[in-house]
């Protein structure tokens, strides 16, 4: 009697079921390690472009006489510019793959920094909106590139963990932007000029942005091709229409939930340096701007870097998504509150919670829509036109009440990104296929 066969069969069987687990339990493929260090650092950069976008609306307030509602035109025509430039970069990278998309980017990324050099010398709040307006397209290129690619360099069982580490790294730039961003534009450079200091930042921001475009230039990327087929999907499902994309309701949830989010963070962001020297008096602009910076980022970039590697291991992501969302509406409600000290420390704590929510939200979102992920990305990153309508509103607010009344306006964001967290990330199939 002949054993030798079946046995080595179970034993290939075994071997085989090793290699696979081993597989899922990697982080990163190893042939993508360098394309996700790569890709990784953008976030970075377009972390700290967006964190000093916080400092200039408290300075063109004081530098120009200018009302909250109007300074936050700052946000309205960054966050715009996300709205109007995402769809073609969806079809940028469509058309012409990731790598292209992203040298796209940085190269607008690197004119709208340098051009804020002239902007100083033309002395208008239109001449820095378009600079802004610039910066913010490339950044939309780089979003719309970044975020899925990071989900797919490796099992799909790690994307959210993934790009959330990913994420960590826009934490730090988000930390570096308000600190560098107030000591350059609220400190005294001694030069007469007093818009000088507002293009020391980009100048600086924009030089690493070009060395960085040239490495990817001469980098190897692989162009990765999500998969054509999820599982139980029809051939219908996986028509490359846009009609069909709005067809996953956990998609048009996600989107929903990452408008919210992206006006909660920006309103947050936007309005930090008012609220903390309106509720403490005796705090300076640059003092304010430091809170922000290693008090709010910080708890920012801790909380993206546990949630990657510590609490995303332990739980489901949709659940921390919806403890995190609970909690913020605490946190906002001493905020409204106007309780000095605690509701400034709750502001900044608010950070912390904030931190897994954008690429959490992005992963659950873009899950199982195959080769409609790069058009899902696009409309995703499309959703971060909340940062540009919701600052608006809360500096309208605060212009007719006070400062602590606007933060509402994010309490009321948190609630739904609560409710997607509990049940409107569920994947419930397309609707064309009547599951």
């Amino acid at each position: 009697m002949n054993l030798s066969g079946p046995l080595c069969k179970k034993k290939e069987n075994m071997v085989s079921g090793l290699e696979v687990k081993s597989e899922k339990q990697r982080f990163v493929s190893p042939e993508y390690i360098i394309p996700f260090i790569l890709v990784t650092s953008l976030f970075f950069l377009w972390g700290f472009a967006h964190g000093c976008l916080d400092v200039l609306n408290k300075h063109f307030q004081e530098l120009l006489n200018m009302s909250k509602a109007k300074s936050a035109l700052v946000q309205f025509v960054f966050y715009g510019g996300y709205f109007i430039m995402a769809i073609p970069a969806g079809l940028l990278m469509q058309r012409f793959g990731y790598k292209r998309g992203i040298i796209f980017g940085l190269s607008l990324f690197c004119a709208g920094a340098f051009l804020m050099l002239p902007a100083t010398v033309i002395q208008t709040f239109g001449s820095f909106l378009l600079c802004l307006f610039i910066i913010a397209c490339g950044l939309t290129c780089l979003e719309t590139a970044a975020n899925p690619y990071t989900t797919v360099l490796g099992p799909a069982v790690h994307a959210e963990r993934r790009i959330n580490f990913s994420q960590s790294f826009n934490g730090l730039g988000w930390i570096a932007g308000p600190l560098i961003g107030g000591m350059l534009i609220f400190g005294d450079n001694g030069d007469e000029n007093r818009f000088s200091s507002i293009a020391l930042p980009y100048l600086l921001i924009g030089t690493i942005v070009f060395i960085v475009a040239l490495l990817f230039w001469r980098a190897s990327l692989p162009e990765i091709k999500e998969e054509t087929h999820s599982a139980g999907a029809s051939d219908k499902s996986n028509d490359l229409s846009w009609r069909n994309l709005f067809r996953h309701p956990h998609f048009v949830l996600a989107v929903t939930a990452q408008f919210f989010y992206v006006a909660a963070q920006t309103g947050i962001n936007s309005f930090f340096i008012n609220y903390v020297t309106e509720e403490m008096p005796a705090i300076t602009n640059q003092e304010a701007s430091k809170i922000l910076a290693f008090g709010g980022m910080g708890l920012f970039w801790l909380g993206r870097l546990t949630g990657s590697t510590i609490f995303m291991r332990l739980a489901r992501p949709n659940r921390i998504l919806a403890l995190y969302a609970f909690i913020n509406v605490i946190t906002m409600c001493l905020v409204v509150a106007g309780l000095g000290w605690i509701s400034v420390t709750a502001l900044f704590t608010t950070y912390f919670f904030m931190s897994i929510m954008f690429p959490t939200i992005f992963a659950l979102g873009i899950k199982d829509l195959g080769p409609l992920t790069k058009k899902g990305s696009s409309i995703l990153v499309m959703s971060i036109v909340g940062g540009a309508l919701i600052p608006v509103l809360m500096g309208r607010i605060a212009d007719v009440s006070k400062m602590a009344m606007g933060f509402i306006v994010p309490l009321i964001c948190f609630a739904f990104i609560l409710y997607f967290g509990i049940d409107g990330y569920k994947v419930r199939g397309s609707k064309l296929n009547g599951r």
